[in-house]
């Protein structure tokens, strides 16, 4: 495995392309580790509708970045006090969605600080009942990366304030504050440290502390990486989107996350389909949409249809059944 350094930028319409391009650019026989901590940003999931999940008036009022990620799952706030890792490698068939196979060493970094974590959940690292960690994953031609956060010494208080909270999740989780429920590292730390410091211990701890293998991004690199944050990830059309109309809406929580449908229904077809949710899925779910769009509304129909679909693929563990129920 080889690090990448980012130069110390908190830039996230520039550390998410440094992502994307070590996913899909980078010579494919090494596995990848990058670190970024980001100025005050809403990371929303692939699958999010942004509008939903933000409080736009704080948002816009505090200067925070709302930028759209690869990877499905929630949105997550973003500051100076975070730090965020990506591990980047080979999908094998048998990691997307085994989140313990990336979070673990980071688990056993923190034990090393004396912070008795633990991943929980679907994809979350505990430390206790409060949570410190959400992780997420991306996969693409054979290659994916898994990411998280690390609330180190963020503003938790913002994180209450700029996002909007989903009522089914705050119910089905049994959340009476998400304030009560999140933490910082440093509420648990033995000895006082600086994020940097805490950066390096982690980064060693991953390298068992051997000597760092390093990927050092040429001119080249660092030219398409831009490019790539100016053509996806500082455009307003990636980041917010343009929500559909819609005459339809039917949202439920599942194991899987949340999914939601918006469908315009017109004559008895179906103009327009989106699908939206923080779940995690191999597929992109905009081929579900175009398979929908001026089909029938109807319910033998869709459901033939629908049989014929690796619904898994785009959600995870989600029956076909439990889909179909959604557009009706």
């Amino acid at each position: 495995m080889k690090f990448i350094d980012n130069k110390g930028i908190t830039d996230p319409r520039i550390n998410l392309a440094i992502e994307e391009y070590a996913l899909t650019s980078l010579p494919t026989v090494d596995d990848y580790l990058l670190f970024y901590i980001n100025e005050p940003s809403i990371i929303i999931g692939k699958n999010q509708n942004t509008i939903e999940e933000i409080n736009a008036d704080y948002v816009n009022e505090h200067g925070i970045h709302i930028v759209r990620r690869l990877s499905g799952g929630g949105a997550v706030y973003h500051d100076l006090g975070n730090l965020n890792f990506s591990f980047i490698t080979n999908d094998d068939g048998q990691s997307f969605h085994n989140f313990s196979k990336f979070t673990q060493p980071v688990v056993e970094a923190l034990r090393k600080l004396g912070v008795e974590a633990e991943l929980t959940g679907r994809n979350d690292i505990q430390v206790g009942e409060r949570k410190i960690s959400g992780n997420a994953q991306f996969s693409k031609k054979g290659r994916m990366f898994s990411h998280g956060t690390l609330l180190f010494d963020s503003q938790l208080e913002n994180v209450v304030s700029a996002l909007k909270v989903n009522a089914d999740k705050i119910k089905s989780k049994g959340i009476k504050s998400i304030r009560s429920r999140v933490a910082n590292i440093t509420e648990f730390l033995q000895e006082e440290m600086s994020i940097d410091e805490f950066r390096l211990a982690i980064l060693h701890s991953i390298f068992g502390g051997k000597e760092i293998a390093e990927y050092r991004l040429t001119e080249e690199d660092w030219r398409k990486i831009h490019e790539l944050s100016k053509e996806r990830y500082q455009q307003w059309e990636w980041n917010y989107g343009k929500s559909p109309k819609s005459n339809f809406r039917h949202s439920q929580r599942f194991d899987i996350g949340t999914v939601e449908v918006q469908l315009d229904i017109e004559r008895g077809k179906i103009r327009e389909a989106r699908i939206f949710g923080d779940f995690f899925g191999v597929r992109d779910v905009a081929e579900l949409e175009e398979l929908l769009r001026d089909q029938p509304y109807d319910k033998t129909l869709l459901t033939e249809l629908i049989a014929k679909v690796d619904v898994q693929a785009y959600f995870g563990k989600l029956d076909r059944e439990s889909f179909v129920s959604l557009l009706f």
